[in-house]
C-alpha cells in the first residue's frame, strides 16, 4: 500500500472516530439539556389541587383581617387552592354558627381568628376530631388546635411596660392600660406580660386598666376620664391600634400629645401605624407584620394539606411572629408599614 493510501486512510478513520466521539458528546449534552424529574413536585402540585381552605376572621372590616385574607389567597390560589370566606362581622354567634356550618362542609383547613378564649373550643375540637385541621391566627383559644399564628402576647406585654418604664423615668411613674375584650387571649396574656415588669419594677402605679372592647369612641372616652383624674399621668398602653385611635385623639384634645407617652402595637398597617406614628398619636408601636403572618398561615396549611392523616390529632404548632417596633425614627423608612394595594 502506498504512503498517499496508507494517510488516506488514516484520516478517514480519524474523521469516522471524531464524528463518532462528537456524536456522543452530543447525546451526553442531550441528556444533561432533559434534566431530572425533582422527587415529590409533582405529587405536591397534585395534592394541592381542590382543596379548600376557609377562613373565619371575627369579621372582614377592619385592616388585620383583610390583610390576612389577601396574603392567604396570594399565596394559595394559585396553587389550585380554595379560599372560602366566611363573616360574622363581629358577631359571636354568628361567628359560632358560621364554625358549625363549615365542620359540616368539612373543608381542608379552617383558619379561624377567636373572639374570645372559649367560644369556639369545642367546635375546634369537634373539627379536628373529624379530620380538619385548624389554624388559629392572632388570638388564641383555651382549646389549643393544630397550629397557631400570631403575636406571643406576653412578649407584647412585657416590650410594651417596658417600654413605658423608659419614658416614665423622672416622671410620676402612673400608667394606665386600655384592654381589648377581658375575655379576649390578648387582654388575658397581654396583661400577664405586663404584671411580669410591674413585678420587677414596683415604682410603676398601674392607676387604670379598663376594657374599650376593641371601640375606639369607648376607648377615647376611657381615655378622657383617666387624664381627668391623673394629669400627671406619664404613659397608656393601648392593646390594639384599632381602638388606640381614641386613646390618641383623647390626649391630643387634651394637649398631652408629647407628654404622655402613647403605646399601641397591630399588625403594622400604614395609616395604623406609621402614620399615626409620624404624627404623633403614638410614641411606640409594637408591630406583628401582618403579611409575615398571612405567608405562615399559607405555608403551615400547605404542610397539613401535604402531611394529610400523618400529622397525629395532639400534634400542635406556634409559629410565633417577630415583633418590631416604630417609633418616629423608624417610622418614615420605606417598607416598614404595609398597604392592602401592595399584598393583592
Amino acid at each position: 500500500m502506498s504512503n498517499t493510501l496508507r494517510n488516506f486512510r488514516s484520516k478517514i478513520i480519524g474523521l469516522f472516530v471524531m464524528a463518532f466521539a462528537l456524536s456522543g458528546a452530543q447525546s451526553a449534552f442531550a441528556q444533561q439539556l432533559m434534566g431530572l424529574d425533582e422527587p415529590g413536585r409533582d405529587e405536591y402540585i397534585e395534592t394541592m389541587k381542590g382543596k379548600t381552605v376557609a377562613y373565619l376572621p371575627i369579621a372582614l372590616s377592619f385592616d388585620l383581617t383583610r390583610g390576612w385574607l389577601e396574603g392567604i389567597k396570594k399565596e394559595l390560589e394559585p396553587l389550585g387552592v380554595n379560599v372560602i370566606v366566611r363573616d360574622p362581622n363581629w358577631n359571636t354567634n354568628a361567628g359560632a354558627q358560621a364554625l358549625t356550618t363549615l365542620i359540616a362542609n368539612k373543608p381542608d383547613i379552617i383558619i379561624a381568628h377567636n373572639p374570645d378564649v372559649q367560644t369556639y373550643a369545642k367546635l375546634f375540637k369537634r373539627a379536628e376530631a373529624e379530620g380538619i385541621k385548624v389554624i388559629q391566627v392572632n388570638m388564641k383559644s383555651v382549646y389549643m388546635t393544630s397550629g397557631y399564628v400570631g403575636a406571643d402576647w406576653v412578649e407584647v406585654g412585657e416590650k410594651t411596660a417596658t417600654a413605658a418604664l423608659g419614658a416614665c423615668e423622672g416622671k410620676s411613674n402612673k400608667i394606665a392600660i386600655v384592654q381589648g375584650p377581658t375575655a379576649s387571649a390578648p387582654s388575658a396574656y397581654t396583661l400577664k406580660g405586663i404584671e411580669h415588669i410591674l413585678t420587677k419594677n414596683p415604682q410603676l402605679k398601674v392607676v387604670s386598666s379598663q376594657a374599650a372592647d376593641w371601640d375606639a369612641g369607648k376607648a377615647k372616652g376611657i381615655t378622657q376620664t383617666v387624664l381627668r383624674q391623673h394629669p400627671d399621668l406619664c404613659a397608656i398602653i393601648d392593646f390594639w391600634d384599632g381602638q388606640g385611635v381614641g386613646v390618641a385623639a383623647a390626649v391630643k384634645e387634651a394637649g398631652l400629645t408629647g407628654k404622655v407617652y402613647v403605646i399601641s402595637s397591630g399588625g403594622g398597617e400604614q395609616k395604623g401605624a406609621c402614620d399615626q406614628v409620624a404624627a404623633g398619636g403614638y410614641d411606640y408601636y409594637l408591630n406583628y407584620d401582618v403579611p409575615s403572618q398571612a405567608k405562615a398561615m399559607a405555608g403551615l396549611a400547605r404542610w397539613l394539606i401535604q402531611a394529610g392523616d400523618i400529622v397525629p390529632v395532639d400534634a400542635k404548632g406556634f409559629l410565633y411572629s417577630r415583633l418590631t417596633p416604630i417609633t418616629k425614627e423608624t417610622a418614615a423608612i420605606p417598607g416598614t408599614c404595609w398597604t392592602l394595594g401592595k399584598i393583592k
